[in-house]
């Protein structure tokens, strides 16, 4: 079993880590990752949710054997900051416009996506325009994960009759991570140097982080080093097994989760009493019964 999470070695935190990647313009999500991989010494590295290689931002990747956890990214809010470029001067009433476009929409993916082309709904949580000059507005756009901002771009373009694309565009935020945080890929660069050649590991522990900070979003449920031993080989987390439970620790703005219960079905984390990571799950039972099933598995992480 893994220590407490501030308690770990560089390479413990190395191959169960997550870093908050701020990808530069140019190469591939895949790329950055694998390069993150590859000078961190670790077989394997995970990104959550692909940017184009223009776009920049916010690029979670999950290091070593926390890329078994990489689903956790997979329906996770974003927030982005996007310019809308108009054909055509902003018409009379350009906010209200705007506006409307919050809630559920309806959108087709593009024809170079790797998803089905079929029309699905995907919720604009909020659109605010930061600034506005002549035919240029900067956008704040928090939405549903799988949203497409440069179809979004182009129907804002056709509701105002102006015409519109997509200028240029950054992530500010994926689930729990934000842009207060980022490390660029030079960032970890010297901070790996300086670890391994001069000892000094503060700034690698500062742009390396335990992979629980990945989890921080799911519900919290803590079960006795008995019980984590039987996870580790295969286990579902029974009552008997269970210490405590909580509802998501940073569950982000835009939740809908119940505040002061977690719901059945719900993805949720499971952790030694010291805060170790031991798998993800779904909540299917009562931690308050006297035995049967509380947290089927999906990924053992240990």
């Amino acid at each position: 079993m893994r220590g407490p999470p501030d308690d770990r070695s560089l390479d413990e935190l190395l191959s169960f880590g997550v870093v908050n990647l701020d990808k530069p313009p140019g190469p591939s999500s895949h790329q950055v990752a694998a390069w993150l991989r590859d000078v961190a010494g670790q077989d394997r590295a995970a990104h959550a949710g692909t940017l184009d290689p223009k776009v920049t931002g916010c690029l979670p990747v999950l290091l070593g054997d926390a890329t078994r956890a990489a689903q956790v990214f997979d329906t996770v809010p974003k927030r982005y900051i996007a310019v809308l470029e108009l054909h055509k001067p902003a018409p009379a009433g350009f906010d209200a416009v705007v506006s409307e476009f919050e809630g559920p929409i309806l959108q087709k993916p593009p024809r170079k996506s790797a998803v089905s082309r079929r029309v699905r709904t995907r919720t604009i949580h909020d659109l605010t325009v930061l600034e506005r000059e002549d035919r240029r507005a900067l956008l704040r756009i928090d939405c549903e994960s799988g949203t497409y901002v440069r179809k979004l771009c182009h129907d804002l373009g056709l509701a105002l009759g102006t015409g519109a694309n997509m200028g240029a565009l950054r992530r500010a935020g994926t689930g729990p991570f934000d842009d207060s945080t980022l490390a660029t890929l030079h960032d970890v660069t010297d901070a790996l140097a300086f670890a391994r050649e001069d000892g000094d590991e503060r700034l690698l522990r500062e742009v390396v982080q335990p992979a629980e900070r990945a989890f921080v979003h799911l519900p919290r449920v803590t079960i006795a080093e008995s019980a984590a031993e039987q996870v580790a080989h295969g286990a579902s987390v029974y009552a008997p097994g269970v210490f405590d439970w909580d509802t998501a620790e940073e569950p982000g703005p835009w939740s809908d989760a119940p505040e002061d219960r977690i719901a059945e079905g719900e993805l949720v984390a499971c952790y030694t009493p010291d805060g170790a990571a031991v798998c993800l799950g779904t909540w299917v039972g009562d931690p308050e019964a006297d035995s049967g099933t509380v947290v089927s598995l999906e990924r053992v992480l240990v």
